[in-house]
């Protein structure tokens, strides 16, 4: 699949980036919301960035992909046990929380494949793969861009982390925390 190069990220931006995005109340599209189980993805967000990522399906993202352009967002998700499973979740590893996601080709590290990356802003004890992991997306943070240096792209997702919070900390953002696409 063909896909258009992404801007660099150059140090103007950096810069000039605010810390509070989107309108005060989410307008269309959002809020988009997402669910499938947890899969595997390349393995770099823990590794690598030192941001964990939960991935969704192909099949998941479609809400998605239709009505939104690569980039940052920001929103809830919640991971939701199936059971059976033999994964230990806490209590608090079960509820909403906010979330950074990725939509894009990760340029990079050259993805072929157009992915979402969802990073849910908590310390979970363990991996959930396979579980039922559901998001309400609310709202654009900033293009996708590529990369000279891993750590231009650690600042950025620390930022984009910063963002989502302080955007998400709006009574009407605050308030999909209990949506009912959430259990």
């Amino acid at each position: 699949m063909e896909h258009p190069p992404a801007p660099l990220q150059t140090k103007e931006f950096r810069v000039a980036r605010p810390q509070i995005v989107g309108p005060d109340v989410p307008k269309a599209p959002f809020p988009i919301s997402l669910q499938g189980p947890v899969q595997h993805g390349f393995g770099r967000g823990s590794k690598d960035l030192g941001c964990p990522t939960a991935n969704l399906p192909d099949d998941a993202i479609k809400p998605m992909t239709s009505v939104a352009k690569t980039g940052v967002y920001y929103g809830y998700a919640q991971i939701i046990p199936t059971g059976g499973e033999d994964i230990p979740l806490r209590p608090e590893d079960k509820v909403v929380l906010p979330m950074v996601m990725s939509l894009g080709w990760n340029p990079f590290y050259k993805n072929e494949r157009l992915t979402a990356e969802i990073h849910i802003m908590h310390e979970f004890q363990s991996d959930f793969y396979g579980l039922e992991m559901r998001a309400v997306v609310l709202g654009y943070i900033r293009p996708e861009l590529d990369y000279t240096s891993r750590e231009a792209l650690i600042d950025d997702i620390n930022t984009d982390k910063r963002v989502a919070l302080n955007s998400l900390d709006r009574p009407a953002y605050r308030a999909f925390a209990r949506h009912t696409h959430f259990t």
